[in-house]
């Protein structure tokens, strides 16, 4: 059994809300899977190979749940206009030009290789409509070492000129995706109706049957938008709530992710929370668009499961250490327009968003935890100015606050060693 040892200062997130740090530890593991963290190198591994990252924060890799692969080449554009309006006016004509599948190509593998070199190891993704440049994104995130799921998008209503599927194709496509997916071992595939505008009730059907009959997951948009959310129920007057929409044809439950979630009311929420959905929080996004301003804290105390992401191009931020920020921001945001009452995240609660509770969507324990899959980085923050000797929990907050370029220094997915700095 190959053993391998990282010394350094351990920094992870077991639970909501603690830290747990090891100075100078030794985090060991077994042919890529955990083996235990230890202040000293136990006798049963003496003599495997050490390395050394003495001085340097070994943390947990980032988990991010939300985000659409296409956009990527539109980060930071139409930031000034609401979210109905930016997606006609740029994110459908922007995702149409992948049915190009060289540009697919250039553009997929440029988005991997930053992921990975900014210590994104696991991802619930968005492709586009279009098969062909899905299995190409597939390809290029098992290239870069990128684990987790990835969706070709669904829609058969509402899109814009080409980019909109009619119903029986969108079904065939769907099924030769899922077909042409099967080898890759990392990348994994998840049904993805874009949002309920999108998509029919003869494909949401579908979909629900496919997510049965094939236990696939399920991921999409929830109450992101206020205007989103009257269209929603204008076109399912059946439908009291936005969630019951996804409910009656098969599409909620353990296994189903839900982006933004902002405007989730108090039985929406506990809709989440019984069926074991998970929300997942895009602050960046939803204070770009207007949408509006999530109430984490009461999804938290409520048990839904919460997790982040990054929503690129909503959000403009793929880097994982910025939306870790920028969810704590919100949170204080939020406070103020409740009037003081909920509390806001802290370092530590938000760190675990963006890590342990990602994670656990790919059924992995919190932090390192024995048994798990290596999914880590190392972070060298020694060139920055001090203004006295920082304790490991402030390193890790200046680190959440203050990317620093090329601090990354090597990452690990899912035991394998993706990424190290030249």
């Amino acid at each position: 059994m190959a053993a391998i040892a990282l010394k350094g200062t351990i920094v992870s997130a077991p639970v909501l809300g603690q830290l747990e740090v090891l100075e100078d530890g030794y985090l060991v593991t077994e042919d890529g899977v955990v083996a235990g963290t230890f202040p000293v190198l136990p006798e049963r591994y003496a003599g495997i190979p050490v390395e050394d990252w003495s001085g340097r924060l070994i943390l947990q890799s980032f988990a991010d749940l939300h985000l659409h692969a296409p956009q990527y080449s539109m980060l930071g554009m139409g930031m000034d206009l609401p979210l109905l309006d930016w997606l006609d006016t740029y994110a459908f004509p922007t995702e149409a030009r992948f049915a190009d599948t060289d540009y697919a190509r250039a553009v997929y593998r440029q988005l991997a290789r930053e992921l990975v070199e900014n210590g994104t190891t696991r991802v619930c993704m968005f492709s586009s409509l279009h098969t062909d440049a899905t299995l190409i994104l597939m390809d290029e995130l098992e290239r870069a070492g990128v684990t987790g799921y990835v969706g070709k998008v669904n829609m058969d209503r509402n899109g814009a000129p080409g980019l909109q599927e009619d119903t029986e194709g969108s079904m065939r496509e769907t099924l030769r995706w899922l077909d042409a997916c099967q080898d890759f071992p990392h990348i994994r595939p998840i049904l993805t109706p874009r949002f309920t505008p999108s998509c029919t009730d003869a494909l949401m059907a579908f979909l629900g049957r496919l997510a049965a009959e094939r236990d696939l997951p399920i991921q999409s948009h929830l109450s992101e938008n206020q205007a989103e959310v009257d269209w929603v129920r204008q076109l399912h007057p059946d439908c009291s709530q936005y969630w019951e929409t996804y409910a009656k044809f098969g599409l909620w439950g353990r296994r189903t992710v839900m982006a933004h979630c902002v405007w989730s009311d108090a039985r929406e929420r506990q809709a989440m929370a019984e069926a074991g959905v998970t929300a997942v929080h895009c602050a960046d996004s939803n204070q770009n668009l207007c949408s509006g301003v999530a109430p984490v804290r009461a999804l938290l105390q409520e048990g839904v499961r919460v997790a982040l992401g990054s929503d690129i191009a909503g959000g403009d931020h793929l880097h994982m250490f910025d939306v870790v920020a920028a969810s704590i921001r919100a949170s204080k945001a939020r406070r103020i327009l409740d009037g003081w009452t909920p509390a806001f995240l802290t370092v530590a609660e938000a760190w675990y968003l963006g890590t342990s509770a990602g994670a656990a969507f790919f059924g992995a324990a919190p932090g390192f935890a024995p048994g798990s899959r290596l999914h880590a980085l190392v972070l060298d923050d020694r060139t920055l100015p001090c203004p006295h000797p920082l304790t490991a929990r402030e390193r890790l907050e200046r680190a959440i606050y203050r990317r620093q370029p090329g601090a990354i220094r090597a990452v690990w997915s899912d035991g394998r060693n993706v990424y190290r700095a030249g």
